[in-house]
């Protein structure tokens, strides 16, 4: 018994030598896919499929696994378990076929699809025919259905073999990982910049991964996983890189310097300037991103555009005519939705009220005081990590969610000693919703600046980072954790939960 893999039907209209070496490419991929799970795996290449040899006495959870990559092995339409053996005439095939089937169409509409090659005294038609009848004698319900068949029984004689297909199932389809050049996704970890990657990857596009770091170790350490996941399942052929950039001090600086109305241009614009330097020094010709028009304000047509004049590299942009709907729905069945639901959304530069049609003559004025220092000093602290090492770092952080200090109610607070809250909102958000606790007393550090601020605090308090929906706090406080800093904690209001 062996596995077949049929080509995806592009590679297969291909000229001869385009199709060659596709084929040599996609025997490549599978074999660095499969041999970390057995040596003795052997892949052999044929005209119109691949055929994969694996040694007897595998356990279940190898084999379970050999198909499961198989399946997710970009150029691959179909995967086949296939048992080859010598027959003598049709009686002798339908013997062997009818076992394997009665079961699966009993009940159901179903046709036969025979493939024949080499000199025999029957032809296709007599297979169909002939093996069509013994299995409707055979299977209780069943009906034959030429046109709209619930079930379809394949069947090839080869010369003198019979190639009985006892499973198949889809395969992911496009075309060879790596044939198509290399592109770097900048990723986030919601729904839309993963399911982006992945497409990407389908085309046979060898993708490397951009982080922008806002929210600090905590915020990494889940983008790391899901990049993980992506690479583990979809081009595990391959090693590619996972970049993270430090941006919270542009966040910082954006915010002291732009108006408001054209933040979240001017960051996605400082974004994708980063991308392209750090995509051009590893020669990577070409960017991604998880945009789709309308989605957010920095997305309408005239954004983007101007969002595309700060990068030296073409902007590709797979996702950018599908429904949020259709992504989720794509993120669930890649399996990257369940990251996306778990992880805050962080988001360090938000419009009260955005400008969905900048004009360049805004952008120019908001970016002329902007200090590019600071975006040149992120660039230069990027950190790389190969895609499989990305399971074994970063290391977890010393304290634990669970070990940083919360309060929850002004009693508790009232009850502390050597406690003093820190408001962490932005300045607009602290003059449209107060925070009153004259009990204790308070700082005002808006998120942006309070790493740069948190050492020069005197360390005989205890301060507690206080935000409205608790996610940014939260954030803040792990990464002075991961500093050393561990006398920083949570205060929640429980008038506002």
């Amino acid at each position: 018994m062996y596995y077949l893999l049929k080509l995806f039907p592009e590679i297969t209209i291909k000229s001869r030598s385009v199709r060659r070496h596709m084929t040599r490419c996609l025997t490549a991929n599978v074999r660095n896919t499969l041999r970390p799970l057995d040596q003795r795996i052997r892949v052999r290449e044929h005209w119109d499929s691949l055929q994969v040899a694996t040694p007897d006495g595998l356990s279940d959870a190898t084999r379970s696994e050999i198909q499961q990559r198989l399946a997710r092995i970009p150029g691959i339409h179909e995967v086949q378990t296939v048992e080859e053996v010598g027959f003598r005439d049709l009686d002798d095939i339908a013997n062997r076929l009818t076992p394997l089937w009665q079961g699966e169409i009993a009940g159901r509409r179903f046709r036969v699809s025979a493939k024949r090659r080499g000199q025999h005294p029957f032809t296709s038609a007599d297979m169909e025919r002939h093996l069509g009848a013994r299995l409707l004698a055979a299977a209780p319900g069943a009906s034959v259905d030429l046109r709209h068949a619930e079930v379809d029984v394949p069947v090839q004689v080869i010369d003198d073999r019979l190639r009985l297909i006892r499973r198949r199932w889809p395969g992911l389809g496009g075309y060879p990982l790596g044939l198509q050049g290399q592109a770097m996704a900048l990723i986030s970890g919601g729904y839309d910049s993963p399911v982006a990657a992945w497409r990407m990857i389908r085309r046979g596009i060898k993708t490397h991964f951009l982080f922008f770091n806002l929210g600090g170790p905590e915020h990494e350490r889940g983008v790391r996983e899901v990049t993980h996941h992506l690479w583990q399942r979809y081009s595990l052929s391959h090693r590619v890189s996972f970049i993270s950039v430090p941006f919270e001090p542009v966040v910082a600086e954006i915010l002291h310097k732009v108006p408001d109305g054209v933040m979240g241009v001017v960051l996605k614009r400082m974004m994708v300037r980063a991308a392209s330097r750090i995509a051009r020094r590893a020669r990577v010709p070409a960017l991604v991103t998880g945009d789709a028009i309308a989605q957010v304000s920095s997305q309408t047509l005239s954004n983007l555009a101007l969002i595309d004049d700060a990068s030296e590299l073409p902007v590709l942009r797979p996702l950018l005519t599908d429904d949020k709907q259709e992504i989720i729905r794509q993120a669930r069945e890649i399996d990257t939705a369940r990251f996306a639901e778990t992880m805050p959304e962080y988001c360090g530069v938000i419009s009260r009220r955005p400008n969905t049609r900048a004009r360049r003559d805004q952008i120019a004025e908001a970016e002329a005081t902007f200090d590019f220092s600071v975006l040149e000093a992120a660039i230069e602290d990027a950190t790389l990590t190969r895609t499989d090492a990305l399971a074994d770092a970063p290391a977890p952080s010393p304290a634990s969610p669970a070990e940083l200090l919360t309060l929850d109610s002004r009693e508790s607070l009232a009850a502390a000693d050597q406690i003093s809250v820190i408001d962490i909102r932005a300045p607009h958000e602290r003059e449209e919703a107060p925070l009153s606790l004259p009990e204790v007393p308070q700082l005002a550090i808006p998120f942006y600046e309070l790493q740069q601020q948190a050492e020069s605090l005197p360390d005989d308090r205890r301060y507690l980072l206080y935000c409205d929906q608790g996610v940014m706090s939260r954030m803040q406080a792990l990464h002075l954790h991961d500093r050393g800093l561990t006398h920083f904690g949570i205060y929640r209001n429980a008038a506002s939960r």
